[in-house]
């Protein structure tokens, strides 16, 4: 099972649900989960535990769902939509200066710690001014849930008052 296939996956919902496909995304990743782990039977890891191998692959494949759904009508709008760790990890000096701008636009001041962003998946930007619009933290578990929000009421906090 590859990320692929979890697209042509969506794709065939698609073709039944139309414009409601978005409903269904977690039915399409229980079904996506029965063919991982019958790829995982095949090639068992040490461990031979599967939620440890599904969880990661769940959570980038949601991740890439919502890339792929939303980006088609986020262009239309004259928008840009990015990985968020594309942006977070890589140097801003290896950045277009379009994303060293997005960069810093994201970019929270923690003073003696320095510049960081904050953790998101994807980044939603006007490609005009590089203007952040959104961002999309789709985390796949409670705990990265809890975690995330936690970070971001605290950095919120911390800023406005």
């Amino acid at each position: 099972m590859t990320y692929k296939d979890v697209i042509n996956l969506y794709e065939k919902y698609r073709k039944i649900y139309k414009t409601d496909t978005y409903k269904y995304i977690s039915k399409i990743l229980r079904e996506v989960k029965i063919i991982h782990y019958q790829d995982f039977l095949k090639n068992p890891t040490p461990k031979k535990d599967h939620e440890q191998s599904w969880k990661p692959f769940k959570g980038n494949a949601l991740e890439r769902l919502i890339d792929y759904i939303l980006k088609e009508k986020i262009e239309e709008m004259g928008l840009r939509l990015i990985n968020g760790k594309k942006v977070d990890r890589t140097e801003p000096k290896n950045l277009s200066i379009e994303l060293q701008t997005v960069k810093r636009n994201l970019s929270i001041d923690f003073g003696k710690f320095g510049f960081h962003i904050p953790d998101v998946d994807l980044i939603i930007y006007n490609p005009n001014n590089f203007k952040v619009i959104a961002v999309i933290s789709s985390k796949s578990s409670m705990r990265e849930r809890i975690k995330v929000e936690l970070s971001l009421k605290q950095i919120l906090m911390e800023h406005i008052l």
